[in-house]
């Protein structure tokens, strides 16, 4: 369905864009276990296409211990493969860094199908 690639158009200060937000805030709180200052901008917004391959590596983190006890594996071993699938700037200096989460969950079904999980 292309129409999951539109963007929205919301500015910052739309009430509506606001309002979506600070719903989104308390449902990943909730459902992450965290407060919602951990809560990092790419979680409760979209890009343009809503499209993007990666998250911030502050978003994965907030979801790996949800991810660990859902697939049934070590905390630590979901950890060390999002360092592994989080790509640093482009040159160095271009753009933020981000997990790549098309491979990392790829990754991720492999570990599980190897230990059960």
């Amino acid at each position: 369905n292309p129409l999951f690639s539109a963007a929205s158009n919301l500015g910052p200060n739309n009430p509506d864009q606001i309002k979506l937000i600070k719903e989104r805030q308390q449902a990943i709180a909730a459902f992450d276990h965290v407060s919602v200052s951990q809560i990092p901008a790419d979680a409760v917004t979209a890009s343009g296409s809503g499209l993007d391959p990666g998250i911030s590596p502050q978003n994965a983190a907030i979801q790996v211990n949800r991810v660990a006890q859902a697939r049934n594996l070590p905390v630590s071993e979901v950890k060390t493969l999002v360092d592994k699938y989080t790509q640093g700037r482009t040159f160095g200096f271009l753009g933020e860094p981000a997990v790549n989460v098309l491979k990392l969950n790829i990754a991720l079904d492999q570990l599980s199908a190897k230990s059960g999980g």
